[in-house]
């Protein structure tokens, strides 16, 4: 057992911890409310337990609580790998089962184990820090329950903290991983392979789970990766670690705009086609605006660009009217206007749904491997489409009522690529598209 230190009024103890690069960023993190997401075996439990041990010391004589989905998951799982840290460790400590008190004797804190399957009783109790197991499995009204009992005015630190597998795009996705521009919220995504414990012990771990689980479910669970729930990924070959890089533009090529004239929001995307590579570089989106705003919005951005600009998009475009002219007239005018070099590319009719689609899905991964598309990460719609939007229960066409918000960029995007896929290309007895 490490020797007791108390050192500016925080009681310090060595234990027996050699943390993963992602659990060593997750204790680092000072956000009010931080996660770590990751899959099995990266070390969730591990670094839910430390964080707690370590909160209960930086916080002598307060109360903390620790969490999970159900009571026999808190009993069997949570509780079990907390003790198991305590004893091997030799820290001190006293724990009363009935009530599910622990008392940490070195700093005196105390640290509450709840089921969050009964978060109505969780009403009254002010708490220095609290941690949750397996957040995913835990409805949103307990972890606000919490948020708001995070108020011990004598804290040094107050902190709510989680971790948990991916499951989807659900309410802890869209706090800590979509809303994750607010400073409060911080999330550690912990990645397959990473934990070197487990691969030392096994190192055909993820080979034989590999062989146990589908395609999807090894994706979620194993990879760590965080997919559609409900249906069958439109743009199933989108990975952010591979798609999304930061991206300037390059002066010597032309500046692409792609249009979707949704109402609200308006999107575009703007890009550069580099060869057969594909380069994303920003995106706009308005909501309640008009073609006049989006063109403004654009040249405020890019305008001036020495190689000139291509327009691509939705062929009704030329058909709409807006304030007495179609939506391409008023682009038209506007380059006009500010003297721009300008190129229509937008074809007479708009392809097939599913031709669009597979354009945009060979230039994320081709049958031989091959990325040509990548996305800078200031696109969030563009992103959130990609990871998000899905067919209907029939797997025959895009859900476009499930999120009102959802398709417009990727469609923009989708227009793009197909007016500068490669031409028809005429083989063997039969004429084929080549992608």
């Amino acid at each position: 057992m490490g020797r007791l230190i108390e050192r500016d009024g925080i009681h310090h103890r060595d234990i027996v911890y050699q943390p993963l690069p992602s659990q060593r960023d997750f204790h680092k993190s000072n956000a009010r409310f931080k996660g770590f997401s990751g899959p099995i075996g990266s070390g969730k439990s591990q670094a839910l337990c430390h964080e707690a041990i370590r909160l209960s010391y930086i916080n002598a004589g307060r109360t903390g609580l620790i969490g999970a989905p159900t009571y026999p998951m808190l009993r069997d799982a949570t509780q079990a790998a907390f003790l198991e840290i305590l004893e091997t460790n030799g820290l001190p400590f006293t724990f009363n089962k009935s009530d599910g008190v622990l008392t940490m004797r070195d700093s005196g804190s105390q640290i509450l184990f709840r089921a969050m399957d009964e978060f109505e009783r969780l009403r009254g109790t002010n708490v220095a820090w609290f941690g949750l197991d397996e957040l995913t499995y835990t409805r949103e009204e307990a972890w606000l329950r919490l948020e708001g009992r995070l108020r011990d005015a004598k804290a040094k630190l107050l902190c709510g903290f989680a971790v948990w597998t991916p499951k989807g795009f659900d309410w802890v996705y869209r706090k800590f991983i979509e809303g994750n521009a607010s400073e409060r919220y911080d999330v550690i995504r912990a990645h397959a392979f990473e934990n070197r414990h487990i691969l030392d012990a096994i190192p055909d771990y993820y080979d034989r789970l590999k062989s146990s689980y589908d395609e999807s479910f090894f994706l979620q669970e194993v990879m760590g990766e965080y997919l559609n729930a409900n249906g069958k990924r439109v743009y199933a070959l989108f990975n952010h670690k591979e798609h999304v890089k930061a991206l300037t533009p390059l002066t010597y090529l032309p500046i692409c705009w792609a249009m979707d004239f949704n109402v609200n929001p308006l999107c575009s995307v703007v890009a550069q086609v580099d060869g057969e590579l594909v380069r994303v570089l920003d995106e706009i989106v308005l909501n309640g605006a008009c073609t006049q705003e989006a063109c403004d919005e654009f040249s405020r951005r890019y305008g001036g660009h020495v190689a000139g600009y291509s327009v691509y998009g939705d062929a009704s475009g030329q058909a709409r009217s807006t304030r007495g002219s179609t939506d391409y007239e008023i682009v038209t005018a506007h380059f006009r206007t500010h003297r721009e070099r300008m190129t229509f590319e937008v074809p007479k009719q708009n392809p097939f749904v599913r031709d669009r689609v597979q354009t945009v899905n060979a230039k994320l991964k081709s049958a031989a491997g091959d990325v040509k598309l990548t996305i800078d990460p200031k696109c969030k719609e563009l992103i959130k489409d990609l990871e998000q939007v899905s067919y209907k229960e029939d797997g025959q066409d895009i859900d476009k009522n499930k999120d009102k918000k959802r398709t417009h960029s990727s469609d923009a995007l989708g227009y793009l690529i197909y007016s500068v896929r490669k031409a028809v290309v005429n083989f063997g007895e039969q004429s084929n598209r080549i992608l």
